[in-house]
C-alpha cells in the first residue's frame, strides 16, 4: 500500500512538472496554494507539486465547458485547431438561473461576491483569475507590496465557483455578444509562446442574465510609439515589468564602460499623467530612490531621477490648495514637474510639442481611460465618451437582460444624469446595487431569460462621493471630502 501511494505521488509530481510551464505570466497563483506545512519534510514539496496541478487544472483549463472535449485537434502542419465550436447551452427548467459577468474588477467582483448562488448559477469570463486591488498597485513596483498582496483569487470572493456545479471561472476574452439569441461569444486565453500552435478555442455561452463589466482601457490619444515603448499600471504583469525594467537599469547603467550620457537616460524615469495614479507612482518611486538606492547602489544614486509630465494641472479633481501641497511635497521628494504634451515616442526617449526631447529608461503611462475596443465593437446604445448606454437601473435600454457596471458603463444622456467618473468607489457601489436587484429578480420570479419585463424595477442606483485620496510620498498624503455634484 505505501508503495502504491508513493507511486502515485511521483506520477502526480511528474504531471505537475509537465504542467508547470503552462502557468500564465500575467497570474501569480502564490496566493491561491495552501502550504503543507504539516506533511515531513520529504514529502512537502511533492505534495506542493500536486497542489499546483489542481490548481493549473482547475483555474488555467482551456476547456471552457462541461461538455467540451479536452482533446485538441493538430493540424498535418503541427497547428492545433477546435475540432468544433463548444457551447455552454441554455438553461434547462430544473437548472438555476444563469449570470454571465464579462470581467473581473472592482465591479464584476463585487457583484458575484452579493450574488445569491442560491438563486443564480454564475459564469465569470475574464482574461485573468482573480482582482487587483488597484490602489496598491503602485506599492508593488517598487517592493513596497509583494504582487500576491494586491491580488485576490475569483474563487475565493466567490466560493461558488469553484464548488458548484454549473458555475465556472473562464479564462477567456469575449468577442462578441449575440443578445438576440442570449449567448455570448468568446475565445480562450492561449499563451504567447504557443500561439503559432495552438488555436484560441472558441466557445458559446448562454445567458439568462449578462452583467457587462470589462472596464475600460488606457488612453493613449492615438499618440505613435506609446504602446510600444510604454508601460501602463493596471494590472499585476504591468507592475511586474515595471519593477524589472527597473531592476535592470540600476544593474545596466553600473556597467564599466558605459557613457555618462547612457547613464543618465538608463536611470530616468518618465511619468506622463498627473492623475492619481501618476502622482502615488512618482511618490512611491522616489520612496525607493530616497530609501533604497541610495544606500544599495550608491555609485549610480546621483544619476536617477523621476520626471513627471502633465498637460494641465496635476490632479486636476482636488481641492486647489491640495493640488498645492502635492506640488510642494513632490518637488522636495525631487520629482520634476514639467507642463507639456507628448507628441512622439521613440525607444529611448520622448518628444514634447515644443519640440523638446526627454530620454528616458523607463516610461510609465497613465493618462486616464477610456472605452476599450471591445465595448466600441458592441452594437449597443453609447453614453457620451463611447461607453455602454445605461438607464438609471443599470439596464442597457433597448435589449433584454442586458446590464452594463464599471467604467465601461455611462448614464445615457436622456437620464438627465451625468456619467460617473471612472473610480473603484463607483464600480463597486453599483455591483452591490446591481447583485440586490438581480437578487430580488430571481425571488420575484424573473430569473429567467425575457421573464423580468414585468416585474416593477425598484430603485434607482444613485451615487454618493465619498471624498478622494492620494498619497505623494514619505508617508503623506491627500484627502478631498468634498461631494460630488454627481447624484
Amino acid at each position: 500500500m505505501w508503495r502504491k501511494n508513493m507511486s502515485s505521488l511521483l506520477r502526480a509530481s511528474a504531471k505537475a512538472a509537465i504542467l508547470q510551464p503552462l502557468q500564465s505570466s500575467s497570474i501569480n497563483p502564490a496566493s491561491a496554494i495552501t502550504p503543507f506545512n504539516a506533511c515531513h519534510p520529504f514529502l512537502r514539496t511533492s505534495l506542493k507539486q500536486c497542489s499546483m496541478t489542481l490548481l493549473h487544472s482547475r483555474e488555467y483549463s482551456s476547456s471552457p465547458a462541461p461538455e467540451a472535449k479536452s482533446e485538441v485537434p493538430i493540424k498535418s502542419d503541427g497547428q492545433a485547431v477546435a475540432s468544433r465550436e463548444h457551447q455552454l447551452g441554455p438553461t434547462k427548467s430544473g437548472d438555476k438561473p444563469r449570470v454571465v459577468v464579462l470581467g473581473s474588477g472592482w465591479a464584476g467582483c463585487r457583484l458575484m461576491k452579493e450574488l445569491d448562488t442560491q438563486l443564480y448559477d454564475i459564469v465569470c469570463i475574464s482574461a485573468r483569475n482573480h482582482m487587483v486591488f488597484t490602489p496598491l498597485l503602485a506599492s508593488t513596483c517598487v517592493g513596497t507590496l509583494e504582487f500576491r498582496s494586491v491580488a485576490e483569487p475569483l474563487r475565493t470572493i466567490q466560493p461558488a465557483i469553484g464548488k458548484a456545479s454549473s458555475s465556472y471561472a473562464f479564462l477567456a476574452q469575449c468577442t462578441g455578444v449575440d443578445t438576440q439569441n442570449h449567448e455570448v461569444h468568446c475565445e480562450a486565453i492561449v499563451e504567447d509562446r504557443i500561439k503559432d500552435r495552438v488555436s484560441n478555442w472558441p466557445f458559446k455561452v448562454a445567458y439568462d442574465k449578462l452583467v457587462i463589466a470589462t472596464g475600460a482601457q488606457a488612453v493613449t490619444f492615438g499618440i505613435k510609439g506609446v504602446e510600444e515603448n510604454a508601460i501602463f499600471l493596471r494590472e499585476v504583469a504591468h507592475a511586474r515589468d515595471i519593477r524589472s525594467r527597473l531592476l535592470y537599469n540600476l544593474m545596466a547603467s553600473d556597467t564599466p564602460g558605459i557613457t555618462e550620457e547612457e547613464k543618465s537616460r538608463l536611470l530616468h524615469c518618465v511619468v506622463v499623467g498627473g492623475g492619481p495614479t501618476g502622482v502615488e507612482f512618482s511618490g512611491e518611486l522616489s520612496d525607493f530612490i530616497h530609501r533604497d538606492v541610495y544606500f544599495k547602489y550608491s555609485h549610480v544614486k546621483n544619476y536617477i531621477h523621476v520626471t513627471l509630465i502633465e498637460a494641465n494641472e496635476i490632479l486636476s479633481s482636488f481641492d486647489m490648495r491640495l493640488r498645492e501641497y502635492a506640488v510642494r511635497q513632490l518637488t522636495k521628494a525631487g520629482v520634476r514637474l514639467v507642463r507639456g504634451v507628448v507628441k512622439d515616442v521613440e525607444p529611448g526617449k520622448l518628444v514634447l510639442s515644443d519640440g523638446s526631447v526627454v530620454p528616458y529608461g523607463l516610461l510609465v503611462w497613465s493618462t486616464g481611460v477610456g472605452a476599450s475596443k471591445f465595448v466600441r465593437s458592441l452594437q449597443l446604445e453609447k453614453s457620451p465618451g463611447g461607453r455602454i448606454g445605461v438607464d438609471e437601473w443599470l439596464q442597457v435600454p433597448g435589449v433584454e437582460d442586458v446590464y452594463s457596471i464599471g467604467d465601461c458603463s455611462g448614464y445615457l444622456p436622456k437620464t438627465g444624469k451625468h456619467v460617473l467618473p471612472a473610480l473603484a468607489q463607483v464600480a463597486e457601489r453599483q455591483g452591490k446595487y446591481l447583485a440586490k436587484t438581480l437578487n430580488g429578480i430571481a425571488k420575484a420570479g424573473g430569473g429567467r431569460a425575457g421573464s423580468a419585463s414585468d416585474l416593477p424595477k425598484g430603485d434607482p442606483f444613485e451615487y454618493h462621493h465619498l471624498g478622494s485620496m492620494a498619497s505623494v510620498g514619505r508617508f503623506k498624503a491627500l484627502v478631498d471630502l468634498r461631494e460630488s455634484k454627481f447624484d
